[in-house]
């Protein structure tokens, strides 16, 4: 490895044991307000939502195909009914792959 690449790695590694101390140094100094926590928990519910559609939903900047996202569907499906974690997993693929067997990948 360059240089460079050992001082950003280092750098980086530097600022994030910063924000990871800085919860156990400013717990009981700063007070959030409710509505920011709540505002908080959506945010990260939207933020979590985006990544899923994007991730089941696109592929090199175009749609996926109905496979993928019908897998994602049966998974969350799954989750939401809190069956077991491999139940979901396997739920989700052979969805997708008999989906993709069948030629509905496009």
């Amino acid at each position: 490895m360059s240089g460079g690449v050992v001082v950003a790695m280092l750098v980086l590694a530097a600022g994030t044991y910063a924000l990871r101390l800085t919860g156990p140094l400013l717990h009981g100094r700063v007070e959030v307000p409710a509505r920011v926590r709540e505002l908080l928990a959506a945010a990260a519910v939207v933020l979590l939502v985006a990544l899923l559609a994007t991730g089941a939903l696109t592929e090199s900047g175009g749609f996926a195909g109905w496979a993928r996202p019908a897998g994602v569907l049966v998974g969350g499906v799954l989750a939401w009914r809190r069956a077991p974690f491999a139940v979901v997993v396997l739920g989700a693929a052979v969805t997708a792959g008999v989906l993709r067997a069948v030629g509905l990948d496009q």
